[in-house]
């Protein structure tokens, strides 16, 4: 099949046209009647969608989190419903809410990527690269659009996980989204298939595992719904994994149950299985990867700071003349108290530019020293 590039001629699909999932065998049956057909020559592109988004109040647009693409085609839809009406705010799976404040913060430009990235925690709660999601922040900062974090701290779900809600405090239970709704069976069916599939088969896990998806959709539509009835005026564009949005039975419907809004459901294409009620509709895009990042060659250890474990092979450190075992205390002059504060201070580098590190040897040489740095390209380099 023949597919055009993001930018020119994005393809989406209306999925009313989409073909039925195969059905059973059996002798002297069709299923002609039930079968749709997708005519590729006729496929339209973005463009001709957004009006049809324009007049809802909330559009949620998924993604599988490590497509590059996926990303660059979200941004279409929000600075193009942008563009449409301004008063736009943009809700976000990938931070999460006690972490409001320091979004609110860069959002106003009180403080660059860096430094929002540490205090926001993104490198030890997300940890995708944050370049898939950079051109987003950086164009709801340049106009001012509020970017709401709508997930659950981890502290919550890891603890539900691992021990179940019964193992909440009285304070974690208060702070869970009111009235977690438990009715949809085809949802739990879902979770289930997903739970064979990567799990063992027992009741009590896989209770767990669903309390967990609830945890996550309940509290991310419950955060929505707080900003969209604070800010009657405001549409939301709502960033998730399709796991969270297809059929509606995530985030859609639980956010619908708080707040009456009209709203489309916007998939993209690659790893799901096509239904005509799966969306509204479903984004084609040739794949894209992001460039190599420019990094230091190490694997870190962050006891009692952040010391250099091993190298990779061919390590710019280790050329630079780290060693092993030397903490890192600054990249470029600002410190580094954690993996993911080096994280956050490289972020945007790309090979071979340079960067000057700090490292501490240690009692029996107490004295820091400094090392310039080219980065390069490794494509085994642990942590950075």
């Amino acid at each position: 099949m023949a597919r055009m590039r993001f930018g020119r001629t994005l393809l989406v699909l209306g999925v009313t046209a989409l073909l039925s999932a195969p059905v059973a065998f059996v002798l002297g049956e069709t299923s002609a009647a039930a079968t749709r057909v997708v005519k590729l020559q006729d496929l339209p592109a973005l463009e001709s969608i957004l009006g049809q988004l324009a007049g809802k109040r909330v559009v949620y647009v998924g993604e599988s989190h490590d497509r590059y693409d996926h990303h660059l085609n979200q941004l279409a839809v929000i600075e193009r419903m942008h563009a449409a009406s301004p008063d736009l705010a943009i809700g976000v799976e990938f931070f999460q809410q006690p972490f409001q404040p320091h979004l609110d913060a860069y959002i106003r430009r009180e403080i660059d990527t860096t430094e929002m990235l540490a205090r926001t925690e993104y490198f030890r709660r997300w940890q995708f690269d944050f370049r898939l999601y950079a051109p987003i922040l950086a164009y709801a900062r340049s106009h001012g659009i509020p970017v709401i974090a709508l997930n659950v701290p981890t502290e919550l779900t890891s603890k539900v996980g691992q021990n179940g809600l019964e193992s909440l405090t009285a304070e974690e239970r208060a702070s869970l989204p009111k009235n977690i709704d438990r009715s949809d069976a085809d949802y739990r069916a879902r979770l289930e298939r997903i739970f064979r599939q990567h799990a063992g088969s027992e009741k009590r896990d896989f209770d767990r595992f669903v309390d967990v998806q609830l945890l996550w959709d309940e509290g991310m539509a419950a955060r929505a719904a707080e900003y969209l009835r604070a800010n009657p005026s405001r549409r939301m564009v709502v960033l998730a994994g399709t796991g969270h949005l297809a059929y509606g039975a995530g985030i859609p419907s639980r956010l619908g149950r708080r707040v009456p809004v009209t709203s489309a459901i916007v998939l993209q294409g690659g790893g799901i299985e096509l239904s005509p009620d799966i969306a509204d509709f479903v984004l084609l895009s040739e794949e894209r990867r992001l460039p190599p990042a420019g990094t230091l060659g190490v694997v870190l250890e962050p006891v009692d700071g952040v010391h250099i474990a091993g190298f990779a092979e061919e390590s710019a450190a280790q050329t630079a003349g780290l060693r092993r075992h030397d903490q890192i205390v600054a990249v470029d002059g600002r410190p580094v108290g954690s993996v993911a504060d080096v994280k956050a201070l490289l972020w945007d580098k790309s090979p071979g530019e340079r960067v000057k590190v700090t490292v501490s040897r240690g009692f029996f040489d107490p004295s820091e020293q400094q090392f310039e740095v080219e980065l390069r390209a490794h494509q085994k380099a642990g942590d950075k």
